[in-house]
């Protein structure tokens, strides 16, 4: 039996379109059909541009002789909503942004319209990208397509779900303390944070702009590299951007990796972590073995303060960015009101979430005058004694390799009361946010019927080591290949 369209992934879509055996019309046809299907069940999506992605399908056949070259043409793909879309609703998933439409693209947006993309909609997140499970968008909750009953993961739990769904080929999400990757493994697909920097933040909506990196979310190793090839590349109008990066990452997956030295940091695999995942990473690692790596236990003692370390600077940040929304300029505006500061304090009120207003105030107070050095200044110290402790370890290894959540998905409800439970479930991709290096997720096994992630992390602009290690891995299972029984 054939295997329908919309369960592609982007390399085998683009030999049918090579051939001319599918069009581009027919690949966004049969995704939007698998939006129609799916999504009153899945709910990823924040906005749907079937219309348009139609129009540009249409345009992309007709002018076949001039079109874009490289793998991602005529491919259907989807954003996470907090990344602008020029004439397209960009709500972060949040009432303070219900109504914004940018009157610009995002420079990752503009790299995948020059790849010949086909846009098919806005992907459902955790309000300002503020939460582990999609249960923070202020318009729906996303369910995980492997179990409608419990979450996809977050912040980008829509673009998780689209994928394993076929709800487009790729997406794009951002990654501040895990966002890319724990929804990816809560999801079964693959997902990528870069090194800080390597991807343009330009257009992305700031959550805490130290930390925030936009990466892919795919079906297989393959396509995460091919993504990563167009949206890689200095940016003008992003301080941070690096300034010059080779963008050849599918052209060196090879799987070879006899001789990789593989770290396994013995901090990620203690008491919290489910027994289940823990012995899927295990036997996991007696691959890499059979493939011809090195496996060595290591230990990161300053692991154990990531975490409080996160949620000290990005609530912080967060609380500075988030300071514009006011009511004045764009976005969510309170009227009714005697004074200008009765309506900023009441359209902050009414325009936030919970969560968003929990992370606002820690933040403030963490930045108050009596408790700066207390907090903010000791955190930021503490951050570069993590990075240095990266660093050293990656004079002696190549990868390291970890769970990337401590659970598989969890029922939708479960941990809504208690954030601290919550805020746990970032403990093994915070410290990659923290240090600025890349990690990726993928596919490692199931437990239960619901899907397990692993992590493989490496040093700054290693992707190309993490990605071959990953893809080795990859070929050497099947877990890569399995789909939802939606």
């Amino acid at each position: 039996m054939a295997t329908p369209l919309h369960e592609l992934t982007i390399h085998e879509a683009k030999e049918l379109l090579d051939g001319q055996i599918v069009s581009s019309e027919d690949l966004t046809r049969a995704v939007l059909d698998r939006v129609k299907q799916v999504e009153p069940a899945v709910k990823s999506f924040v906005t749907v541009t079937g219309d348009l992605a139609l129009e540009e399908a249409k345009a992309f056949d007709r002018n076949s002789i001039d079109r874009p070259q490289g793998t991602l043409q005529g491919i259907p793909f989807q954003l996470k909503d907090n990344i602008c879309t020029r004439d397209i609703l960009t709500t972060c998933s949040s009432n303070m942004l219900s109504e914004f439409i940018p009157p610009y693209n995002a420079t990752v947006v503009e790299k995948l319209k020059k790849a010949g993309g086909i846009l098919v909609g806005k992907g459902n997140m955790d309000e300002f990208a503020m939460g582990s499970s999609t249960e923070n968008s202020a318009f729906h909750s996303t369910h995980n397509p492997w179990d409608l009953n419990r979450v996809p993961g977050g912040s980008s739990g829509g673009p998780a779900a689209a994928v394993a769904s076929g709800e487009c080929f790729y997406s794009l999400g951002s990654d501040t303390g895990g966002s890319i990757r724990q929804p990816a493994s809560l999801c079964g697909v693959v997902g990528l944070k870069p090194t800080y920097g390597l991807v343009s933040r330009y257009g992305l909506v700031a959550f805490a702009s130290s930390l925030d990196q936009i990466g892919p979310i795919t079906k297989d190793v393959r396509d995460c590299s091919c993504v990563l090839d167009a949206i890689v590349g200095h940016d003008p109008m992003d301080s941070t951007s690096i300034e010059s990066v080779s963008a050849s990452y599918s052209k060196s997956l090879d799987g070879d990796i006899k001789g990789l030295k593989v770290g396994v940091p013995k901090e990620y695999f203690e008491a919290g972590v489910d027994p289940n995942i823990l012995e899927c990473v295990k036997d996991s690692l007696l691959v890499f073995e059979k493939l011809g790596a090195i496996v060595s236990e290591i230990s990161l003692p300053l692991t154990k303060y990531a975490l409080a370390v996160y949620y000290i600077l990005a609530p912080s940040e967060a609380s500075a960015n988030l300071s514009r929304y006011d009511g004045v300029k764009y976005g969510y505006s309170y009227t009714d009101a005697d004074t200008i500061w009765d309506a900023m304090e009441k359209t902050r009120q009414n325009g936030f979430g919970p969560e968003v207003s929990r992370r606002i105030m820690l933040g403030t107070y963490a930045l108050s005058a009596g408790y700066y050095d207390a907090y903010y200044v000791k955190a930021q110290k503490v951050r570069t004694m993590i990075r240095d402790e990266f660093s050293s370890v990656f004079n002696n290894y190549d990868v390291l390799i970890t769970p990337t959540s401590p659970s598989t998905a969890f029922l939708i409800g479960e941990k809504t009361k208690d954030p601290l439970q919550m805020y746990l479930n970032d403990i093994c991709t915070i410290p990659a946010n923290i240090a600025g290096i890349p990690a990726i997720s993928i596919p490692a096994g199931f437990a239960n019927g619901l899907p397990i992630g692993m992590q493989i992390m490496g040093s700054y602009f290693s992707e190309n080591t993490i990605l071959n290690a990953a893809f080795a891995f990859e070929q050497a299972t099947e877990w890569h290949k399995m789909r939802p029984p939606l």
